[in-house]
């Protein structure tokens, strides 16, 4: 282990330590070139062979291929904003520690005149994540936590499922989705109004997949290890980034408070598509439950700072803030995200909240996008080697937009124009996402030969769910509806006739995806009514328990 715990000491990633095998004493002398190792004396009479790999290819890029794709960066927003109707972006590029480029485009909302700038806010959704991992590394940085530590040394509370993953999972493992959650685990609790304790204290119901050889993508996976470091420094996770991060870089404008956001005079609103390239706003997206997974807001010019943060090693200024091998943890895979799907195909990878991959010429790439359905959308990339990284701010439901700028961008800066049209690419990616989400029974469509309900008394009572919390279903004006959520702010839902004892209700919140249904079920070998909410069924949960009636 490292003075920083990096769970890559000695480069262990590489050579995996003992027994590689003969396949890995083969390849030795190539690896030691890469590593730092000395390597073996170059054979007599080999001179035109070529010498090993370096660990690092040097720059590609050189001054006057950024200028060019700087040069052409107001085009490619302008056309994507044009194409798409969006409402407003914020942008800003680093190069070689230098703030490069930082424009605001647009309005920060439809049907007002005030336009986005550099200092305009916005809701980071998931970019919230590599953000958070800076703040997490400073903490291992200062010796107070290592990334291998197990959680529940630092959080007596922390439980999963699986007694072994609670007892052993560790910071690393829930930053690099690696514990075994579920994709979504907690995130219909926070849709449904539940705090960020309520949540976390209830995700050892959730079922897991395989601990440490599975990736799923978890908000509240990574909120846990987040909330933990904070909880070794005996502080609020918001305090914590703002010792930790904000304040050191001068990020004035940057929070993971939803209230600061609220309060910042400059900010954009969150919109969501009507089609024809008409955006409303229409929203409200409060993350603060998963605050360091997705509840960050911030400019582009913070952003600016904290990506010079990156580039720099973990200095900013000339001055030390973050541990640089702390940070560089970060950056390095931890998790198969993406296997190969063919021999000569590459896998991608995800760090410490952070996406990696390895370009054409071998040089690492590191980014993250960030997406709410409610309206804002997201994206981040470097290229650590060349110094370059650029971030992409907007006001709009997901569409590919800030992944097709920041993708445009650098493609640009390495073949003088783009090679792809990154707009349709992207757009085709979200818009597969998006059929992906459908519910698998479409409720609109009602069976012309559709069974009658019984009264409804047959339906109504207080239904129990350890999980999700009561159910009361009741009668309103005559018709049913449901009730649930934490018990100071519940949620009506109305109930709408499907067939039989099935009844539709109109999904909520970030993963709303349109109705729902509601099947109720009698009795059956002495067990008591229940009715399942398929909608927060995903994995399994979503039973409720009749215990009263009313």
């Amino acid at each position: 282990m490292d003075k920083t715990g990096s769970v890559f000491s000695n480069r262990r990633a590489l050579l995996k330590a003992a027994g590689i095998g003969a396949a890995g004493i083969a390849g030795a002398p190539l690896l030691s070139a890469c590593t730092g190792v000395p390597t073996l004396a170059t054979p007599s009479g080999s001179a035109s062979l070529l010498p090993a790999p370096p660990g690092q290819i040097a720059p590609l890029l050189d001054g006057p291929k950024v200028t060019n794709a700087l040069a052409q960066l107001d085009g490619l927003i302008r056309n994507a904003m044009e194409q798409t109707g969006l409402p407003g972006m914020a942008v800003a590029v680093v190069y070689q520690d230098e703030v490069v480029y930082s424009k605001g485009f647009g309005v920060r909302e439809v049907g007002k005149p005030e336009e986005i700038s550099p200092d305009t806010v916005f809701q980071l959704a998931s970019v919230s994540k590599p953000m958070a991992s800076t703040v997490v590394a400073g903490v291992v940085g200062r010796r107070v936590i290592n990334w291998t530590d197990r959680v529940i040394e630092h959080n007596k509370n922390f439980a999963l499922k699986d007694d072994y993953v609670r007892k052993n999972a560790s910071f690393a493992d829930l930053l690099s989705h690696r514990s075994g959650l579920k994709t979504g685990s907690g995130d219909l609790l926070e849709d449904l109004g539940f705090d960020r304790a309520y949540i976390l204290g209830h995700l050892n119901q959730e079922p897991l997949d395989t601990f440490r050889s599975s990736y799923n993508y978890s908000n509240f996976g990574y909120t846990e290890g987040g909330q933990a470091a904070a909880d070794a420094m005996k502080m609020s996770w918001e305090d914590l980034a703002d010792e930790i991060l904000f304040r050191p870089l001068g990020m004035s404008a940057s929070s993971y408070r939803h209230s600061a956001y609220e309060k910042a005079s400059d900010r954009a609103t969150i919109h969501v598509p009507l089609g024809n390239k008409v955006w409303a706003a229409k929203h409200r997206r409060d993350a603060d439950p998963e605050a360091p997974a997705g509840g960050a807001s911030s400019s582009v010019r913070d952003l600016a700072k904290w990506l010079r943060l990156q580039l720099g090693k973990g200095s900013y200024e000339g001055k030390p803030v973050i541990d640089s091998d702390a940070l560089q943890t970060t950056h390095v895979p931890h998790t198969v995200s993406g296997p190969a799907s063919a021999p000569a195909a590459r896998s991608r990878f995800y760090g410490l909240g952070w996406n990696v991959s390895y370009d054409d010429q071998a040089r690492a790439q590191v980014g993250h996008s960030g997406a709410f359905n409610l309206g804002a959308a997201t994206a981040v990339s470097m290229l650590p080697g060349e110094q370059l990284a650029i971030v992409a701010l907007t006001n709009g439901r997901p569409q590919g937009i800030p992944e097709a700028i920041t993708a445009g961008f650098l493609d640009t800066a390495q073949h003088g124009s783009p090679t792809v049209d990154w707009l349709a690419f992207t757009a085709a990616v979200f818009k597969q996402i998006d059929e992906s989400e459908k519910p698998k029974v479409d409720y609109t469509k009602v069976p012309s030969n559709a069974a009658p309900a019984k009264a409804n008394s047959a339906y109504t009572g207080t239904y129990a769910n350890s999980y999700y919390g009561p159910l009361a279903v009741l009668e309103q004006d005559g018709k049913l509806a449901m009730r649930m959520g934490p018990s100071g702010s519940p949620t009506t839902f109305p109930l709408t006739h499907f067939d039989g004892d099935t009844f539709s209700f109109e999904s909520i919140g970030e993963n709303a995806n349109g109705l729902a249904g509601a099947l109720f079920a009698e009795t059956v070998r002495g067990s008591s009514p229940r009715v399942t909410l398929d909608f927060y069924d995903r994995t399994g949960l979503g039973t409720f328990t009749r215990t009263s009636t009313r």
